[in-house]
């Protein structure tokens, strides 16, 4: 019974037999008796809780930013009229900060046998898994003088996924890519090109594409035309190690690496190519693998949903090793980590043969905007401390940088709101110089 001050009291007094009380306690239930017997026969008439029936139905799966709406059916099997106030827990993540009471709190009203729906509005603010804790029912009786309350469990999933909010530079890659294909352009030819189609030669096209066969069996110059190679395949390999932790700007740079994944991933699909995903620190903590060109996106997202840092030193030489496995023929090997000089030179730079022996190795870094605007403050003294500090952090990046450049590794370096792009460019530059 949840009774409160001197209402409390009175309950706990009413319910005591006179004759144990002292003389002065006597008159004051003679006068509150009234009371007492109204608060205890509030408390009998309240609907009980312990026989309520719940269902949950509603969302699954939402956005990291977006709103799930998930429904609780509460059923009254009483002989009783039910007037409660339902509180829906689910951890504080689950929403925005200060609206936490006003989303999860209901007020129910249900006759005997009969049963109503709440809704409960949730706008998670974290990637992952939310699961409801419990629920917690207060059941009033009909003068609100006394109430039941007890909690129910009754589960709940929804799983947060990144947001993939670098699909706004989508439109203007595949425009690229377009031109690529030769439907807007004429292409160039590389290495790992192949034959498209015939057609006249126009002034200033490459003369080493005329086709001399063609050209003699009509009356026109012709020359022919190349697109990149199709069904190529890139592993996307995301360092979940102690490095990705690191929070730049608002958001992990995890998060900044998985958003650069979802771009190339729905890039590199509609350029016909196969892609897969692993994601690795010293065990494997996710993997797409063999997807569908339409399932491989969605299967990546849902991946990615409950990966979370791990406070370890990734083990490079087996991210190595399990990379080689998945990537059994020649492939292009995208490796989204960090470029710290320490975990770069004692752990990537001894792997690096394996890896660029067989394969196209493509490093992707989140690089901290905070620190290129450190590099050029000169306001004050402090200022200037900071900026010889920044500069010499931009040079060290430079320099592992270049290491790497120097065994053959493509480098993209770029803050976390321009480096989905910057590793789609990249990607599309492979592409159009037959790398892949």
């Amino acid at each position: 019974m949840a009774l409160t001050g001197r209402t409390a009291l009175l309950a706990v007094l009413g319910s005591l037999p006179v004759g144990i009380l002292a003389p002065s306690w006597t008159g004051m239930l003679a006068v509150n008796a009234p009371l007492s017997l109204a608060i205890l026969c509030d408390y009998a008439l309240a609907a009980p809780v312990r026989t309520l029936q719940f269902t949950r139905s509603g969302d699954t799966t939402v956005r990291l930013g977006d709103g799930a709406e998930v429904q609780l059916t509460v059923t009254n099997p009483s002989r009783r009229r039910l007037r409660a106030h339902l509180r829906d827990a689910w951890p504080p993540s689950s929403w925005l900060t200060g609206t936490e009471q006003a989303a999860s709190r209901h007020t129910l009203d249900i006759p005997a046998g009969e049963r109503r729906r709440v809704t409960t509005l949730l706008r998670p603010t974290r990637r992952g898994d939310r699961r409801a804790e419990q629920v917690t029912i207060r059941s009033y009786g009909p003068l609100g003088l006394a109430a039941r309350q007890g909690n129910h469990h009754v589960p709940w999933t929804v799983r947060v996924l990144p947001p993939f909010t670098s699909r706004k530079h989508l439109p203007s890659r595949l425009a690229r890519l377009r031109e690529l294909d030769g439907r807007t352009s004429v292409l160039t030819r590389g290495e790992g090109t192949e034959f498209d189609s015939l057609r006249a030669y126009v002034p200033g096209d490459d003369t080493r594409s005329i086709d001399w066969r063609a050209t003699a069996r009509q009356s026109a110059v012709a020359v022919r035309t190349w697109r990149p190679e199709r069904d190529r395949h890139i592993l996307i390999v995301l360092d979940t190690g102690r490095t990705s932790a690191g929070r730049v700007g608002d958001v992990p740079r995890l998060d900044a690496a998985m958003d650069a994944a979802l771009l190339l991933t729905a890039l590199a699909t509609r350029a016909g190519d196969r892609v897969d995903l692993l994601a690795h620190d010293r065990r494997t903590r996710a993997q797409v693998q063999g997807r569908a060109a339409g399932e491989v996106l969605s299967a990546m997202v849902t991946a990615m949903a409950p990966l979370e840092p791990e406070l370890v030193e990734t083990d490079v030489r087996g991210l190595s090793a399990t990379a080689l496995a998945s990537a059994p023929r020649r492939s292009l090997i995208v490796l989204l980590t960090s470029l710290d000089a320490a975990p770069v030179e004692e752990g990537l730079l001894p792997a690096l043969p394996r890896l660029t022996q067989r394969h196209t190795v493509l490093v992707a870094a989140v690089a901290d905007p905070h620190i290129e605007e450190m590099a050029g403050a000169r306001d004050t003294v402090d200022a200037v401390y900071e900026a010889a500090a920044a500069t010499q952090a931009q040079a060290q990046r430079r320099r592992t940088a270049e290491q790497l450049q120097r065994h053959g590794v493509v480098v993209v370096d770029a803050t976390p709101d321009s480096l989905a792009p910057a590793l789609a460019d990249a990607y599309l530059a492979l592409k159009a110089a037959g790398r892949l």
